[in-house]
């Protein structure tokens, strides 16, 4: 299972990003998904994840500004962020939890190849 990110980017204080997230693969269902994010010095920590059926969760500094969203036809994962901080500012890493097969001890979590988000005037 292969994890494709669109690119981050550098934004202003205030703007809007929008980052998304695809699976490849072969596999048997897709799990949750969502997005994680590391600042440098700092622990990876969780922007927002979303169940197959839709229920969402959010990190306390992006609640209210964050918005995650998902295909499961495609197998695809969206971020929209909004009012963004420079404390925002970080590698965001797309996540999913994927069973390969349907069977116990086949389910794994796996990580896309992050995408720097630079939040700066």
């Amino acid at each position: 299972v292969q994890l494709q990110s669109s690119r981050g980017g550098l934004v202003q204080p205030g703007w809007s990003l929008r980052l998304s997230c695809a699976a490849s693969g072969s596999f048997f269902s897709m799990n949750r998904m969502g997005w994680y994010r590391q600042a440098p010095g700092e622990q990876r920590e969780l922007v927002a994840t979303v169940s197959s059926g839709g229920s969402t969760v959010y990190g306390d500094s992006v609640k209210g500004r964050a918005t995650i969203s998902r295909d499961n036809a495609k197998n695809t994962v969206v971020l929209q962020m909004n009012s963004l901080k420079p404390e925002d500012t970080a590698v965001y890493y797309c996540t999913a939890v994927v069973s390969l097969y349907n069977a116990p001890g086949y389910t794994h979590d796996f990580w896309g190849q992050g995408s720097q988000v630079t939040v700066s005037s």
